[in-house]
């Protein structure tokens, strides 16, 4: 009997261990949602955005009724999600390299060096 009673502990604990990694597991998934449908159309916008007629300011007011200035703010986010990484992978680092470069360039700008 101590045999039995030892085996039903530690099935119990097992089933708890399995218990809190599925919850936790449900909890990272909640935490890190999937890409909205606002965030799958800016990263299609991004992707074509030089097909529409004018300026990519007027075609960011029509397409997602926001200024370009909060346009760029939510797409600087929504590039550095692993979401957007998995969802096109060319486009997201593309994006994140033109940061980097713009970053570099405005950095060096500031400090009076001229980059070549």
């Amino acid at each position: 009997m101590g045999r039995t009673a030892t085996t039903a502990r530690e099935e119990r604990a097992e089933s708890s261990a399995r218990d809190a990694a599925e919850l936790h597991s449900a909890e990272l998934h909640a935490a890190d949602p999937a890409l909205s449908e606002r965030d799958r159309k800016m990263l299609e916008f991004e992707r074509q955005w030089w097909k529409f007629a004018g300026s990519k300011e007027e075609a960011i007011r029509q397409q997602f009724d926001m200024s370009g200035t909060r346009y760029f703010q939510i797409l600087n986010d929504l590039i550095d999600r692993p979401e957007a990484l998995a969802a096109d992978p060319l486009l997201v680092k593309r994006l994140r390299r033109m940061r980097s470069s713009r970053q570099k360039a405005r950095a060096a700008r500031n400090l009076g060096m001229r980059l070549d």
